[in-house]
């Protein structure tokens, strides 16, 4: 995987002297204590692109819509399948039937006109650069409700690990500098709590529209996401005769 620049980061300092015995504090400390919270961010490239697609249906019966509907999108899921989709990566995600009634201006009265019938699905695609072309065949094939494309990394540990690096490494160095500030030999780590961030689009193109659009296919730019962490790390200023 390719990690890029990491995204801007803020962080909140808050100074106490606090006594060993306060709740806040879980390990015991003699020397002010420092909390920091620290957010960082890594963008890499997707790798995984989620779609969804669907088909809605009318008919003057339930029984008609739903057997209608179900043919469509027969023809929709099989379509996403002959594209070299794996079938786990096809997954429903909502069929709703409802009556359709239209409102009637002079008798002011709604009158019954059938039933419709929704059926989506949320499709995953590993190769993005297929995308364009995917939504096109299912367009072509009937799929009439389109949704995203949404990005993401699969598996983003990696980058998630090196956030985590960075996110420490800064507030290890801004605790420090506290303790320095204030006249202390160093810092000592109390306690850590880390929230994980998922991925998120971020404004940045790696390819061109003008590539993009000498496709057919609809362009389609995935840019960047990143992904990251917040972490927040609790230190004692110490002295070195403190040990």
């Amino acid at each position: 995987m390719k990690f890029f620049t990491a995204s801007a980061a803020a962080a909140l300092a808050t100074i106490t002297a606090t006594p060993a015995f306060a709740a806040t504090i879980e390990i015991e400390s003699h020397g002010p204590v420092i909390e920091l919270s620290v957010s960082e961010s890594v963008t890499a490239d997707p790798d995984l692109v989620t779609i969804g697609a669907g088909v809605t249906s009318e008919a003057r019966t339930a029984v008609d819509a739903m057997r209608q509907n179900a043919a469509e999108m027969t023809r929709v899921i099989d379509r996403i399948k002959s594209l070299g989709v794996d079938e786990k990566d096809i997954q429903t995600t909502g069929i709703n039937l409802n009556a359709r009634y239209d409102y009637n201006r002079e008798t002011q009265k709604q009158v019954f006109r059938g039933y419709t019938v929704s059926n989506r699905v949320s499709v995953k695609l590993r190769d993005i650069d297929e995308t364009g072309k995917v939504l096109d065949a299912l367009v072509a094939v009937g799929a009439t409700n389109l949704n995203g494309p949404n990005f993401s990394i699969e598996n983003d540990e990696g980058a998630k690990d090196e956030a985590r690096k960075r996110a420490v490494e800064r507030a290890q160095n801004r605790a420090e500098s506290y303790a320095e500030m204030l006249g202390y030999d160093g810092v000592k780590v109390l306690s850590i709590s880390e929230a994980i961030r998922g991925t998120s689009r971020e404004p940045i193109l790696s390819r061109s529209r003008a590539g993009a659009l000498r496709d057919e296919s609809a362009p389609v730019q995935p840019g960047q996401v990143s992904t990251g962490v917040n972490i927040t790390i609790k230190y004692e200023m110490i002295s070195d005769d403190e040990g």
